[in-house]
């Protein structure tokens, strides 16, 4: 059976705040956070590919540049 595609669309700033807790999540010991190891595939997936189309994430001002995006993101509340 094939699978079909998802498509999750996100800001530039969600991207960068979601794609810099993902990289934390990674340096963790995922057993210890996610239980279910089915799980950690598609997290590897979603981090790898913000990781391949987001520059920003590269960049020599990167830890202002998400310190803006959070502030942004938190005022949206």
């Amino acid at each position: 059976m094939s699978e079909s595609q998802v498509t999750i669309k996100l800001t530039s700033d969600e991207a960068l705040v979601l794609s810099h807790w993902l990289e934390k999540l990674q340096m963790t010991d995922l057993s210890q956070v996610v239980d279910d190891p089915a799980v950690w595939a598609p997290i590897h997936r979603i981090a790898g590919t913000l990781d391949k189309t987001f520059p920003e994430l590269f960049a020599s001002d990167y830890d202002e540049r998400l310190e803006a995006a959070r502030q942004r993101l938190r005022t949206e509340d």
